[in-house]
């Protein structure tokens, strides 16, 4: 008869235990990924953002783009060395607009390439983390 009620009782402390641990579990987990997915507040995103200035530049036509960029990075860390990457960040958007005409980029799918393509190709040759948004800020070809 001990042994039976001394036995229940450790399978309930057992079960509260695990009961416990999952439930700290969950709740660990729910509170990691609800701070991870917040959205950076725009004083953030500036903080963490390079303008690249107007660059003028030849299409792949005869024709010729004004054109000026926002860089956003996802640290301070990496906006730090993007700043000084300037040079490299110009020479890799005149080569890719080098290589399009105006056709390519009419309409928002167009723009969209090619601010993904700048992304991409940008975030190679970061070594502090790596840009997360290219927005146009003046955008026109003649």
């Amino acid at each position: 008869m001990m042994k039976n009620k001394m036995l229940t009782t450790m399978m309930i402390i057992l079960l509260v235990i695990l009961l416990a641990g999952a439930v700290a579990i969950i709740v660990i987990y729910k509170l990691d990924h609800s701070s991870a997915n917040k959205a950076p507040s725009i004083d953030e995103v500036v903080k963490q953002s390079v303008d690249v200035p107007e660059i003028t530049t030849n299409l792949k036509s005869n024709n010729f783009i004004k054109i000026s960029f926002k860089l956003e990075t996802n640290s301070t860390k990496a906006q730090k060395e993007l700043a000084k990457r300037d040079f490299q960040v110009k020479n890799i958007i005149i080569d890719q607009l080098s290589e399009l005409s105006p056709n390519d980029l009419q309409g928002q799918s167009g723009k969209d390439k090619l601010r993904m393509d700048l992304k991409d190709a940008i975030s190679k040759i970061m070594q502090d983390g790596k840009v997360v948004n290219v927005y146009i800020t003046s955008y026109v070809i003649q």
